[in-house]
């Protein structure tokens, strides 16, 4: 539940009042992301300036506390040799441990209650606040700022975003890490439908990937499936008018999962789900999810952003943020340029999977669909790494394809699937071994100019990303790819061992990056053949990086083998 926050003045925050006057009369000012990308997408065009009186949703990202020992303790809570392995916070553990100092709420609340702010919430570790305020309001608010609406993307999405950097007092620096709602605009998705291989007749061959392919291909049996016994959930997230629909999801298991236990229904949807017309990325992450995962209660988070002003993927995360009882297993399809976003924004959304992590959920992100990636810096050409991709706090998921297109084969890597080395973070101890092996045994490395090899590296394992089957407004769509696919199978797969752990007393598996590198890959199928995609250019020639004999930037540690994966992680 939101916390309202009421605007009153009491003793204590009555001598903040010389703090608020120094702020207000004080004309120094301080850009929070000066490194945000000040340019208009391509696809998106302006529809002029805003009116001065309409309202705009705006979030302010507070300043917190003991983020030192936040990242100590989820090193222990993560790792399996640790006495405290699996022993994970509460919401109300984390919200005591990082929540803003006092000083920090206060000053913050009255600067806003000065500038005419409205209707402000918090969340339950009081580290955001979401506050309404009139274009005109915000603008005066936030030096620099000059609202226009946008207008951009597949689905013509409307948008409310200032494209000149915005300032704040000096006197806020300690208090505020950046605002939401000014700059970042929608990523488009990069699910695609591929045209499908050419075949003579279909004795013995499937047609594209559908759950019975995947069961096949990852060795689950008609009885791996959820108990319905256990308090297991999983959950996926939509943004952006992207909604599913539940006859869709009842039309797909009726043509596709006749052979095991399942649920016809999503159990939750947390957030506003819209009446529009399902989106094929929506309708794949559901079907595929509680299919993969099958038989476990399924939640969606949909935030379809549609108050103009709202970033949907900031607005998940303020969801998580206030909620007790989580899903222990989120997949989510969602990525951005590194170089596109400020330091502040990704060094702050890094805490927040920091904070999911404490609490024991794992979180599972799309690789993305570009390969390595491609842009030029000064002239030169670099590949070009994906957020929250590049996050050391989550597990991030390429794609594969197989090797016969027509047959469940082994797999080879899918060209598109995202992986490489981060610009912004360093590489986590956990993975130092594995990285350093794949960069003295790789037979073709690119340039060394291309790449930060002492980053954060991924994908850190990978599944089927080429040729799925969706049903999407009652009509089944062949041939639908990319990482997209792979994310909710791989969530699914991690569902029913969580169930298998719950079952059997032990903890939920939580941040599993740990564990899955100190495994060194047990459990999965390593894919040792193919490259993907990059810049198309003499030096490259359109080829990133191969994958390879154990971890690689391509495919991780490869695709799962449910009864050996399960018998690794099932180990206390």
């Amino acid at each position: 539940m939101a916390i309202q926050i009421t605007l009153k003045l009491t003793r204590r925050s009555r001598s903040l009042l010389g703090l608020l006057a120094i702020i207000t009369a004080c004309k120094c000012t301080y850009s929070p992301e000066p490194d945000q990308r000040l340019t208009l997408p391509p696809g998106w065009v302006s529809l002029g300036r805003v009116d001065p009186e309409e309202e705009l949703s705006l979030t302010f990202a507070l300043k917190q506390q003991n983020l030192e020992r936040l990242s100590e303790l989820v090193q222990v809570l993560s790792d399996p040799s640790s006495p405290q392995y699996g022993k994970y916070l509460t919401l109300e553990d984390v919200a005591e441990l990082v929540q803003p100092s006092l000083l920090t709420f206060l000053t913050v609340q009255k600067w806003l209650s000065a500038a005419g702010a409205r209707n402000c919430h918090s969340v339950t570790t009081r580290d955001f606040l979401t506050c309404s305020l009139s274009v005109r309001q915000a603008e005066l608010l936030l030096p620099g700022a000059e609202f226009h609406r946008f207008v951009g993307g597949p689905a013509e999405t409307h948008v409310v975003r200032s494209l000149h950097s915005y300032q704040l007092p000096k006197a806020l620096a300690p208090h505020v890490d950046f605002v939401g709602g000014l700059h970042r605009f929608p990523p488009t998705s990069s699910l695609r439908q591929r045209p499908g291989p050419q075949v003579a007749g279909t004795v013995g061959m499937h047609l594209g990937v559908t759950p019975s392919v995947i069961r096949q291909r990852y060795n689950l049996t008609e009885q791996d499936v959820g108990s319905g016994t256990t308090n297991n959930s999983q959950a996926c997230a939509q943004f952006l008018e992207q909604y599913f629909h539940n006859s869709d999801l009842v039309e797909f298991m009726h043509l596709f999962g006749g052979k095991f236990a399942h649920q016809e229904s999503v159990a939750r949807v947390v957030g506003k789900q819209g009446r529009g017309r399902a989106g094929i990325e929506a309708s794949l992450d559901v079907e595929y999810l509680m299919s993969a995962g099958a038989n476990i209660s399924t939640w969606v988070y949909s935030s379809p952003g549609r108050h103009e002003a709202q970033e949907p993927f900031l607005q998940w995360l303020l969801l998580l943020n206030n909620q007790s009882a989580l899903p222990y297993v989120h997949t989510v399809s969602y990525g951005d340029d590194e170089d596109s976003l400020s330091s502040a924004y990704i060094q702050r959304v890094n805490t927040e999977f920091m904070k999911a992590a404490a609490r024991g959920l794992t979180l599972l992100f799309a690789s993305g669909d570009s390969g390595a990636g491609c842009w030029s810096v000064s002239g030169r050409h670099k590949f070009r790494p994906s957020f929250p991709a590049s996050s050391p706090y989550v597990t991030t998921v390429g794609g594969t394809s197989f090797r016969n297109p027509f047959l469940v084969t082994n797999e080879i890597v899918d060209y598109i699937s995202g992986g490489g080395f981060s610009n912004v973070f360093p590489q986590p101890a956990y993975q130092e071994e594995a990285v350093a092996q794949f960069l003295k045994s790789s037979p073709k490395l690119p340039p060394s100019s291309y790449f930060n090899a002492s980053g954060r590296a991924y994908p850190d394992v990978a599944a089927l990303s080429d040729g799925y089957w969706v049903v999407s407004n009652s009509v089944p769509i062949p041939w639908v790819s990319g990482t997209s696919a792979s994310t909710p199978v791989f969530g699914g797969i991690l569902s029913l061992i969580n169930e298998h752990r719950i079952l059997s007393g032990r903890p939920v598996l939580g941040f599993l990056n740990p564990r899955l590198y100190q495994q060194r890959g047990a459990g999965l199928f390593d894919v040792t053949h193919g490259c993907h995609e990059s810049c198309l250019n003499e030096e490259v020639e359109g080829q990133g990086f191969c994958s390879g004999a154990g971890w690689d930037p391509v495919t991780g540690w490869g695709t799962p083998n449910f009864p050996a994966l399960l018998k690794t992680l099932l180990k206390p």
